[in-house]
């Protein structure tokens, strides 16, 4: 593993919770302002690595752990893995980190753990930061690989899936060039503990988004606090598509658009971490 990876899993905890081991950190001052960072599928909280330094500098609490079936977290197999079990796991770790309220940032699968959390308590959500993800299922694009993995074949592909089918897939989602060793890092938190023989059982989130999607939906229309989009245009999955519904239907919402050439993609905190973690520190200054 690339040795940045290397020192982000030794600064961090692997806990009991709701009867599964979670990676989890805390980052940043204990009396800081909290700040939870939620990551996508397939890869981990390690997405946020160029993000947390810059939260911490601005004095922020800095939560970020690992979704159940994916990073250093629990990968079990057979399992019914649920976006809804995450939104539990992820409360019974606010409680045992004494976290009442929290600032809110989520990407990609993350976006649909977060809908379910301000479903059922918006009042704990002191701001919420959105970057590319599903929040509508009638505008998700999934590619290919995506839809193969979801299919029938997903067991023998989810095997049969290697570093280079990864790089490939990273090069159509992504707008911006990502080094060597950060694409490589973000394959190993994949692989850890055999996480691709899961990814098909994960995948099974297109269909949970689709069967919440009234409720997630109202979630993120009626939220009441401070709301920021931080969006890669570049993006096939959920980039310029999306805007135009998000600006009609969250009209008071901030929007940070990562369009300078060459435009941000589907993984805007690593693509663009400089442009991210500015307007983030921006976003939530602005909003305590």
């Amino acid at each position: 593993m690339a040795r940045a990876l290397d020192e982000w899993l030794a600064g961090g905890t692997r806990s009991t919770v709701l009867g599964h081991t979670i990676f989890h950190r805390q980052d940043g001052p204990a009396d800081g302002p909290p700040v939870t960072l939620m990551h996508g599928f397939p890869t981990s909280s390690y997405d946020w690595a160029g993000i947390v330094p810059r939260l911490v500098e601005a004095g922020y609490r800095v939560t970020t752990f690992d979704f159940l079936g994916l990073g250093a977290s629990a990968k079990p197999r057979g399992y019914d893995y649920r976006l809804t079990e995450q939104a539990d796991i992820t409360e019974e770790l606010w409680r045992r980190l004494d976290i009442d309220r929290t600032a809110l940032v989520a990407h990609d699968y993350g976006v649909s753990v977060a809908q379910e959390l301000l479903a059922r308590d918006a009042d704990r959500i002191v701001a919420m930061t959105w970057l590319n993800g599903g929040l509508y299922p009638d505008l998700h694009r999934p590619v290919l690989m995506q839809r193969l993995l979801h299919g029938r074949l997903g067991p023998l592909l989810g095997r049969l899936g290697s570093e280079r089918s990864f790089r490939a897939v990273m090069g159509q989602i992504m707008g911006r060039a990502v080094g060597d060793e950060e694409l490589s890092a973000m394959w190993a938190t994949i692989t850890l503990d055999d996480g691709k023989l899961v990814q098909h059982r994960l995948l099974r989130y297109i269909d949970e988004r689709r069967i919440h999607a009234r409720r997630w939906q109202d979630a993120l229309e009626t939220y009441p606090g401070p709301c920021q989009f931080i969006w890669g245009p570049a993006d096939p999955i959920s980039g310029a598509h999306v805007l135009a519904r998000l600006r009609d239907r969250v009209p008071g919402a901030e929007f940070t658009v990562l369009d300078t050439p060459p435009a941000v993609g589907h993984y805007p905190q690593v693509e663009a971490p400089d442009e991210v973690g500015a307007a983030l520190v921006a976003f939530l200054l602005g909003a305590q």
